[in-house]
């Protein structure tokens, strides 16, 4: 491993850290601040994975040269609007969009929306414009960080390192790390965050602690949204949210005249009207004024591309679809890079039966569970030997990586497959690996100007507990400190609290209206009683999801289900 040279880590998370290779080790490096010369636990689990090896064909393994051709001759005897290009986030560097410019000149079905952030970046937008977070700085900057729906010191502990000593708020159903360390957790029932939200809007006017300035500089709507927060008795949020009115009261002695964060995770999002449920969040955020602020702000799961031109576009005419609705049988060839949405995509009883009825093609760096459907496996060159950029969505900074390694036998990077597809078909050549690396790793982008803010005026909600029955539990998802996804150390119980009427150990079988699965039951009174709670990557959990879009962002909306839970007998 050649030492003195820059890694930068390619996985789905937002602190995006930048490592280098001293002595023939990988260590983080201090030349960029968030990861400060430690590498997180992921990073480190990462550099011992074992990648695939050998390309396959049916069962049989074969070589790099020989999988290339059957995939040209594939594409070849197939129409390009009966194939489907499928891309997850087993890589984050900009390089990887390489393969993508491939199938749009050949005009496969492409996916739009998002498994992960989609609706809470359209409620951003709809107030913003666009989905960039504040500076990091001034998240340092502030006193007072609000944790919305995000374990922060797990699914952030670079950025967490960074403000560790502030004073805390968490706003989740479950008693997550950071709640703990929280001077104020407000416990919430879920899907209720919008209605949170809305009671704090009016509990600062209330105070008289909203922002008069920005307001009236951004008076658009705000009149309308603090209608909508008076529009019901103040005891109705309290019942709604499960959040008490003395506890809100302590919060606006907390937070008076201090400089305010809020960072928010995924779960406030994973429903049919995300996009409101975050753009209400986003508007108490502003309320307050805090989006004006040289300290504070809001904080999401930012645009990373945003101010950088990309290097790959090319213009298609390319059929589209929601990528939580696909259904991969009616495909006669499906391409899928970095992706595995046998245990990621909702409904995976459907993700199976439609991965069976299809050639499908899996390009990977490791052998995951969507490759046992997969008529062909092509290795990815691992990301120690590729020169990238990384974009991180969790702050401003970007990393880079250098080729550390020599690539192995029989694996090619995402560059070189698009480019030798691309000369195989005829199509427009790509720019230079080089000069994409360059312009990347040199462009300069300016922090956005805050020009405008619009409240949002009208919400149409249905709240998930007027369907809920004495029998049903809420489904949540969280991440663990010991995986990423689908990735590493993966936990397939379900999460009860001991009010559940159910014992440890219990299998248990739980469904929904779209299928059904068994868990081993783990208690834990950190779960708010009526949820059940399962780490991401959990194998089974997607049984029970629907496969269906949220109203505004062609996205997952993984928590939009009850679940009803009884004894098995079998697991």
């Amino acid at each position: 491993m050649n030492s003195n040279k820059k890694v930068a880590c390619p996985m789905d998370c937002y602190d995006a850290c930048q490592a280098e290779v001293i002595d023939g080790n990988i260590k983080g490096s201090k030349e960029v601040g968030i990861t400060n010369g430690k590498l997180c636990v992921n990073f480190a689990q990462l550099l011992k994975k074992e990648n695939h090896k050998s390309p396959k064909f049916g069962n049989e393994n074969i070589s790099l040269e020989e999988s290339l051709e059957i995939l040209t001759n594939k594409l070849q005897d197939t129409k390009a609007e009966n194939t489907l290009f499928y891309t997850g986030s087993g890589n984050l560097g900009v390089i990887q969009n390489a393969s993508k410019n491939f199938f749009t000149q050949y005009g496969s079905t492409l996916t739009k929306g998002s498994l992960c952030d989609g609706g809470g970046g359209v409620g951003i937008e709809q107030g913003r414009g666009s989905v960039v977070n504040p500076p990091i700085e001034n998240l340092i900057n502030s006193d007072i960080i609000i944790v919305w729906g995000r374990n922060f010191s797990v699914t952030s502990s670079h950025i967490y390192n960074l403000v560790k000593d502030k004073t805390f708020v968490t706003i989740d159903p479950i008693k997550t790390d950071i709640a703990k360390k929280s001077e104020i957790h407000m416990q919430i029932n879920p899907k209720t965050d919008y209605e949170l939200a809305l009671l704090l809007s009016r509990f600062a006017h209330m105070q008289d602690m909203e922002d008069e300035e920005f307001l009236e500089e951004y008076s658009e709507g705000s009149d309308w949204f603090f209608d909508i927060t008076r529009n019901r008795p103040v005891v109705s949020y309290e019942s709604a949210t499960g959040v008490s009115l003395s506890l809100i009261n302590d919060f606006f002695e907390l937070i008076e005249n201090k400089k305010i964060s809020i960072v928010v995770g995924l779960g406030v999002q994973k429903y049919l009207e995300g996009a409101q449920i975050m753009r209400c969040i986003d508007s108490f955020a502003a309320y307050l004024g805090i989006h004006k602020k040289e300290s504070g702000g809001v904080w999401y799961l930012s645009d990373s591309s945003y101010g950088y031109e990309n290097q790959f576009k090319i213009k298609g005419k390319n059929k589209k679809v929601p990528i939580p609705e696909v259904d991969f049988g009616s495909y006669d060839l499906v391409f899928i890079q970095g992706g595995n949405p046998v245990v990621s995509a909702p409904n995976t009883k459907a993700v199976i039966e439609g991965l069976k009825n299809t050639f499908v093609v899996c390009f990977t760096t490791t052998y995951n569970d969507t490759c046992e459907y997969a008529d062909l496996i092509i290795p990815s060159s691992s990301f120690l030997s590729k020169a990238d950029v990384r974009l991180s969505y969790g702050h401003e900074y970007k990393a880079i990586s250098q080729v550390v390694e020599e690539p192995k036998e029989n694996t090619i990077s995402e560059y070189k497959l698009a480019t030798y597809l691309i000369e195989k078909f005829g199509f427009e050549a790509l720019k230079s690996e080089e000069e994409i690396i360059e312009y990347y790793t040199n462009a300069k982008v300016e922090n956005e100007v805050f020009e405008t803010f619009e409240f949002i005026e009208e919400v149409e909600i249905e709240h998930l507990y007027k369907n809920k029955t004495s029998s049903n539990f809420y489904l949540i998802t969280g991440k663990s400190k010991n995986s990423l996804n689908s990735q590493f150390t993966i936990d397939n119980n379900v999460y009860l609290n001991s009010l559940s009427g159910f014992k440890n150990d219990d299998i248990v079988k739980i469904s929904s209206p779209f299928g059904e699965a068994n868990f081993v039951v783990k208690l834990n009174d950190d779960v708010k009683n009526e949820c059940a709670f399962f780490y991401t990557g959990n194998k089974k959990t997607n049984y029970l999801t629907p496969n269906k879009a949220d109203e505004e962002s062609f996205s997952a909306m993984f928590q939009e289900v009850l679940i009803e839970i009884e004894l098995s007998n079998t697991l």
